[in-house]
């Protein structure tokens, strides 16, 4: 189902706020600062973006979205439920033993639309990598997407899969930095300063481009100039806010990965009802 109107955009990001903080308060653990952060990147991507097809998760034509930043599986779930991947109410059992819903996606599980089996951090770009070649070699039409985590960018991992991608001059590949400015332990730039991010990536032959994470009028148009782009690989720096939709946790650190209290989940989502 692709949603066109921006304001039916918002809506669905924020059913899906509110399904990850649901699920995140039953499991009792999991990440909610980061899947709020990401949860209008996902929206974006699964209701106007991404070519993809819920009935036939494997089509070969499909666009490929590699989750590197695996602990935001709480907001990858439940974008792919709404999307129709599986039943919604299967979010309950997020991190139950035996679900298919665990603290990182696992293909082994076999959760439909999976494509990679994440939670090493820095692993993500160097697998898109590799699909993007493989579908150049191929002289396929779609394209990879792949979603990192800023202070993921402190990885070394992630420089030399850059520097391949600028070398191979992969345009059919696409990154999504969550620039939330957030880590486990702090403020990237405390921890491991990442500045001058734009630079950076330019310095590694890619395509830049920066926009709102939650402006759905920057974000799709940025997600498909960068699609478009010919000639090398593209970035979208996508400026977010850890926690966002709630703001008594917005940019702070300790919310990384920490869930709701059984106390807090009503309250969380009147708030993200409030918010909108």
């Amino acid at each position: 189902m692709k949603l066109d109107k921006t304001e039916d955009l918002k809506v669905k990001a924020c059913e899906i706020r509110k399904d990850v903080v649901r699920s995140l308060g039953i499991a009792g653990s999991g990440h909610l600062g980061g899947s709020l952060s990401t949860a209008d990147i996902f929206t974006a991507l699964y209701f106007n973006v991404l070519n993809h097809n819920p009935q036939n998760p494997s089509w070969p034509e499909r666009d490929r979205l590699i989750l590197s930043i695996g602990h935001v599986a709480p907001v990858y779930y439940t974008a792919l439920a709404h999307a129709g991947y599986f039943p919604k109410d299967e979010l309950k059992t997020l991190r139950k033993l035996g679900s298919r819903l665990q603290g990182h996606p696992g293909r082994e599980h076999g959760l439909p639309g999976i494509e990679l089996s994440a939670g090493s951090l820095g692993q993500g770009l160097s697998v898109a990598v590799g699909r993007a070649i493989a579908g150049k070699a191929d002289n396929r039409s779609w394209t990879v997407f792949c979603i990192n985590g800023d202070g993921e960018l402190q990885e070394g991992s992630i420089w030399e899969a850059a520097m391949s991608a600028g070398h191979y001059k992969l345009d059919n590949l696409v990154v999504i930095v969550d620039r939330n400015r957030v880590q486990i332990d702090g403020k990237t730039e405390t921890v491991m300063r990442i500045e001058p991010l734009a630079d950076k990536w330019k310095a590694f032959n890619w395509n830049v481009i920066e926009c709102n994470g939650h402006n759905f009028d920057e974000l799709i148009p940025a997600l498909n100039k960068a699609r478009d782009f010919k000639g090398k690989p593209s970035v979208v720096i996508a400026n977010t806010i850890m926690g966002k939709g709630i703001p008594e946790i917005e940019g702070d650190y300790t919310w990384h990965g920490k869930p709701p209290k059984p106390g807090q989940v009503d309250e969380f989502l009147r708030i993200i009802d409030k918010n909108g």
